[in-house]
């Protein structure tokens, strides 16, 4: 198979150690297969903890008692957590080695479903949905760390497994959450914490890797070797780490008011609830085959400038669509607005393309990530108050149509042939 690697994509070997050759070919062979199976098991975890949730809310406010505003409180949970545990995440890495916070954050997100839906109170099941998502939050950041360190020759094909695995894990929680539920007793409690077993599993392959010390991608000296090429990184003087962070922003921000209105667009319209949710699951399921064909083609092109246009353009047909036939085209806009929340793979593509080293890598991932999702806060709830003040879906799909646009400016800028660590050298840095 031909090299993914562009001109932006200058790789630092995967073993940063100078251990002897002890590891022999079929044993870097059996790790690498392990550290795949690890990487979409651990993907397949990054979603089912909140879309789960969104499939059961009804009987979650009526079993524990929660009022209207704190539910809606909920819906913008995820992204401030992934905001404030995504930083911690860089210097987690750097103390255990990424392999090892991957392999604890399976491990929270496991004991934060179990425990969230027998707390019997509402602030309980708010902190461990906390410690769910922060597991989830670290997982988020560290994913494209590991692949770079490991697969740095692949960073396209591998980015786009795991953005396929995430994509599927979404889908799958949104769509047999209910059904499973009811064949399980009908319990919204057990229709719940079932999803735990799904984090557990993605524990098991973690384990073997972090003990052999090989899922640092040969840590043993990586971490000192990653703290030693983040002395005096600053992020925050990059252009292209601002442009990404925020291009990470905006379309998180059009993903979580697709997740969260896209369904009672439609039922405004006149389409029936069932149909409404079947066009909500084939917006959520066009990521699964593109989250895997994008980060490829990303990876062969010098800049990733027209696919943000692409699916800019693709964004604004379907809310053009929404604003003047929602129910006349309302499979085509559903189609059009899946393609579109693909920029998700595309910007976690791009951390991996715009650092050469995993400690830039990392830092990348953590702000852009960190930063996005915080400006992705305000997105949903603000749509919800437009479209209670204004009494339909004008005003607020006009919103969304014209937050399109500056997320094509940045996405475009993000997408240029260059890396972090040439603009946000330490001075004196030659």
């Amino acid at each position: 198979m031909a090299s993914e690697e562009t001109p932006t994509m200058t790789q630092t070997p995967i073993r940063t150690d100078s251990a002897p050759e002890a590891k022999t070919a079929p044993t870097r062979a059996w790790a690498v297969r392990l550290m795949i199976v690890g990487i979409v098991l651990a993907a397949l975890n990054l979603r089912p903890a909140i879309t789960s949730l969104g499939a059961l809310l009804e009987e979650v406010r009526d079993g524990l008692g929660m009022s209207g505003s704190v539910a809606g409180l909920l819906t913008s949970v995820p992204p401030l957590c992934f905001a404030i545990f995504g930083v911690m995440a860089p210097r987690l890495a750097r103390r255990f080695g990424p392999g090892a916070v991957v392999c604890a954050g399976m491990a929270a997100i496991a004991a934060g479903l179990v425990i969230r839906p027998f707390t019997g109170s509402t602030v309980g099941f708010l902190v461990a949905s906390g410690l769910a998502l922060m597991g989830i939050a670290v997982s988020n950041v560290l994913m494209p760390v590991i692949v770079k360190r490991w697969f740095p020759d692949r960073v396209g094909s591998m980015t786009g497994l795991y953005s396929m695995a995430l994509a599927l894990g979404t889908s799958l929680a949104a769509a047999v959450t209910v059904p499973m539920t009811d064949a399980l007793g009908g319990s919204w409690k057990t229709g719940l914490a079932v999803w735990a077993a799904l984090a557990v599993a993605a524990v098991v392959p973690w384990v073997p890797l972090v003990r052999e010390r090989g899922a640092e991608g040969g840590t043993t000296g990586g971490t000192a070797g990653t703290a030693q090429q983040d002395d005096g990184l600053r992020i925050t003087r990059s252009r292209t780490a601002w442009a990404l962070a925020v291009f990470f922003g905006l379309q998180a921000t059009a993903a979580y008011i697709t997740m969260g209105w896209m369904a009672q667009i439609f039922r405004d319209a006149g389409v029936s609830a069932g149909t409404a949710g079947v066009l909500l699951a084939v917006t959520m399921a066009m990521g699964v085959p593109l989250a895997f064909v994008i980060p490829r083609l990303a990876t062969r092109l010098p800049s990733q400038g027209p696919i943000v246009i692409a699916l800019g353009v693709c964004g604004l047909a379907g809310y053009a669509g929404l604003y003047l036939a929602p129910a006349g085209g309302a499979w085509a806009w559903a189609v059009l607005l899946g393609i579109s929340n693909c920029a998700f793979p595309l910007a976690l593509t791009m951390v991996g393309m715009r650092a050469r080293t995993g400690a830039g890598v990392a830092k990348l991932s953590a702000f852009a990530q960190s930063t996005g999702y915080l400006i992705s806060i305000p997105g949903p709830l603000l749509v919800g108050v437009l479209y209670q003040h204004s009494g339909g879906w004008g005003v607020p799909i006009a919103l969304m149509a014209a937050l399109m646009v500056p997320q094509i400016v940045v996405g475009v800028i993000a997408g240029r042939n260059r890396t972090v660590e040439d603009e946000a050298a330490p001075a004196g840095a030659v």
